[in-house]
């Protein structure tokens, strides 16, 4: 039994999801309102209506239910906060535009605590209940491959290896005498043969075929609902993510993909940057700030504040905020602090050792310069200096620097004493910036934190 292109599972997730955000709201409205007498009822109408147009909207526009066989869970879920944080921001909007003072905060907010619970379990119970269906032999595709070299035959394998995905490969098609009983004829038998047996989608991975054929191919597989699939043989490239875009007809390959180059994830980081900066400059930095100036100015002579230069995104460099932890010095822009150093004050010890001298560094947030969460901002002498040393060492300024970083909360952190040290560093600033996502930095600052707590040896 096949089912060709899995007609009715974007139905399923669609109808899922409006049953389980009307089961949440229903179920919060309940929790909050069962033992009030008067609720004006008509207000929550319509806004569970509007939840629910908000909802298809997003989903739709955002493309959430176009879900590939062989997508990976956290892309799934990432994609499930994006349509949530567009949905706050919808509801939040549609409240302040009606001037809705009149709804429950607690109601919306274990509204969306509820149906974040269930549409993750929801969403993730499907998949895995899809890869277990086709495992057994139902929900499948018929694919055939054209072409027979090591390509094409790593992705046979690919097919044999992981039933889950539902993909039943039936066959190569190629030129020429080839040893493989796999293969079935020559690329001019794929038509009758896809017709015969049912073809779900043809593969393409020979580079030399005609074009005037493959044009034939596509116009034949549009008319007998056949999906055909180019394989481009990029295994020599030292890239896993690769993105293509089209200049009018010409596909362009980008060799390194970046999140946070899409504005939705921009905006996303940015929303968050300022909302969790305000939080710590309001709630901590009110009055910790006036402590931390007042030790440091009994401690020492000098500003309480220190900027320098640093390099920023896209290698524009701007005044980042520290508070001072050395004896006023000519060196601070040239050389890195070490451990035991002479220039570090008593207090600026302490601020260093619990990272707290970097707190004024929220302004920066604020401002725009830098972000929560990124590599960690070099100075300008030595973004000159490593990037002639190391390899893709620019690559971190493709992001905002950060007051944290994956590579500080892994413990790289501290005088660099040799370029394998920087190195390391720029090996986990790629990774970071190749494969954010919202849970990412989540976990990074819940790192960060258990790192100062626990205190890191490389903090000095």
């Amino acid at each position: 039994m096949t089912t060709r292109y899995s007609k009715f599972t974007r139905s399923i997730y669609l109808v899922g999801d409006i049953f389980l955000i009307n089961l949440a709201f229903l179920l919060s409205y309940f929790f909050k309102f069962y033992a009030v007498e008067e609720v004006e009822q008509d207000y929550y109408i319509i806004l569970v209506l509007y939840f629910n147009l908000t909802w298809v909207a997003s989903a739709f526009f955002l493309r959430i239910y176009d879900i590939s066989r062989v997508e990976e869970n956290k892309n799934i879920v990432l994609n499930i906060f994006k349509i949530l944080f567009i949905h706050v921001l919808l509801t939040t909007a549609f409240i302040v535009v009606r001037q809705g003072y009149y709804y429950s905060r607690e109601h919306l907010l274990v509204t969306y605590l509820l149906f974040t619970i269930f549409i993750l379990s929801w969403r993730l119970a499907c998949i895995y209940f899809f890869r277990i269906y086709r495992r057994t032999g139902y929900n499948y595709r018929n694919v055939i491959i054209i072409g027979s070299g090591e390509i094409a035959r790593e992705l046979r394998n690919f097919f044999q290896i992981n039933p889950q995905y539902g993909y039943r490969f039936l066959g190569f098609f190629t030129d020429g005498a080839v040893t493989d009983a796999d293969v079935k004829g020559d690329i001019q038998d794929v038509k009758a043969y896809s017709l015969l047996h049912e073809v779900d989608e043809i593969y393409c991975a020979k580079p030399d075929v005609d074009n005037t054929w493959i044009n034939e191919l596509i116009d034949f597989a549009e008319n007998n609902l056949i999906r055909v699939k180019f394989i481009p043989d990029f295994r020599g490239i030292n890239f896993r993510k690769i993105n293509i875009d089209f200049y009018g007809h010409f596909p362009v390959i980008t060799f390194r993909e970046i999140p946070l180059d899409d504005v939705l994830n921009q905006i996303t980081k940015r929303t968050f940057d300022i909302i969790f900066s305000l939080i710590i400059l309001v709630f901590v930095a009110s009055w910790l700030f006036p402590i931390i100036a007042l030790f440091i100015k009994l401690d020492s002579s000098g500003p309480v504040f220190f900027k320098q230069k640093r390099s920023g995104k896209n290698n524009y460099d701007f005044w980042c905020w520290k508070f001072r932890t050395m004896y006023v010095n000519n060196e601070s822009h040239v050389k890195q602090a070490r451990r035991n150093d002479s220039r570090i004050t008593k207090v600026g010890n302490f601020l260093r050792k619990t990272s707290l001298d970097e707190l004024p560094q929220f302004f920066n947030v604020l401002l725009g310069n830098m972000s929560v969460v990124g590599p960690r901002p070099h100075m300008l002498a030595h973004t000159e200096e490593y990037s002639k040393l190391i390899d893709k060492y620019m690559i971190r300024h493709h992001v905002k620097p950060g007051v944290t970083g994956l590579a500080q909360a892994k413990g790289y952190r501290g005088e660099t004493l040799n370029p394998q040290s920087m190195k390391n560093r720029v090996r986990v600033d790629t990774f970071y910036i190749e494969n954010w996502s919202f849970l990412l930095d989540m976990k990074i600052i819940v790192m960060t934190i258990i790192s100062i707590i626990k205190g890191d040896r490389n903090a000095f």
